[in-house]
């Protein structure tokens, strides 16, 4: 009964621009984090951002790995790399072969859609962000990627992902300018540290900005267009 406006949003984040780099710092990507949550059983992932359809495990493991690759492959150990009988295993004609990964690495995975509504709350005067979910995706651009298109590997409820943010000592907001003053991870999304742009708002057709405009460059143009309505909106709730 408080709210007095509310609308859900979608936001695209892309961890590569250099605003967004303190949630990838090396080794401890928010990829790498939430991947190491779901194999561990601390996280469950969804088949779309309405986060009501879990998804099952070897689907999203399936998700995860590089097309064309295969869990049956060669551990890179020969059956007579330690040579004949009696050898000690050392000989000049063994050559250590290194594994490969079959699954993405996690500083490619750098694409994520963020689902969240905001509420003004005639009470407190003010509008509140409430993420409600947040998707991870494989890039388009992702050397890997032979689809060639951006695809989605899972979306995770936020609420879950703020208890593994909590539990995870290496999920924080790497502060570039100060070592003493790095943040969890819960509290840097809080805060709204990060950089996004929106790419679609609720609407009758469940339509991206980009298919509701025709051209990827037109998207783009729209999304700051409805950036900007919607702080002129803010605005003026507060100026009446």
């Amino acid at each position: 009964s408080d709210q007095m406006y509310r609308k859900t949003v979608w936001r695209a984040l892309d961890l590569r621009e250099k605003q967004n780099k303190p949630f990838f710092s090396n080794g401890r990507e928010l990829s790498r984090i939430i991947m190491d949550a779901v194999k561990q059983g601390k996280l469950t992932p969804y088949t779309s951002d309405s986060v009501n359809r879990p998804m099952a495990l070897d689907v999203f493991d399936s998700k995860c790995m590089i097309p064309g690759q295969d869990m049956e492959e060669d551990d890179g150990f020969e059956d007579d790399a330690w040579g004949d009988a009696g050898d000690d295993g050392w000989g000049d004609d063994v050559e250590e072969e290194v594994e490969v990964s079959p699954y993405y690495l996690e500083n490619t995975l750098y694409v994520y859609e963020l689902k969240e509504d905001m509420i003004f709350d005639k009470q407190r005067s003010r509008m509140f962000y409430d993420i409600q979910s947040i998707g991870m995706f494989v890039p388009a651009d992702n050397a890997d990627n032979v689809k060639g298109i951006q695809e989605a590997i899972g979306y995770f409820r936020y609420v879950d992902l703020l208890e593994v943010f909590k539990e995870d000592p290496r999920a924080f907001w790497y502060n570039p300018q100060n070592d003493a003053s790095h943040r969890n991870l819960a509290d840097a999304f809080d805060l709204r540290l990060f950089s996004s742009y929106i790419i679609r708002v609720s609407n009758p057709d469940d339509s991206y900005l980009v298919d509701i405009y025709g051209t990827p460059e037109k998207g783009i143009v729209a999304s700051y267009k409805t950036m900007y309505e919607l702080l002129e909106y803010e605005h003026n709730l507060w100026e009446f």
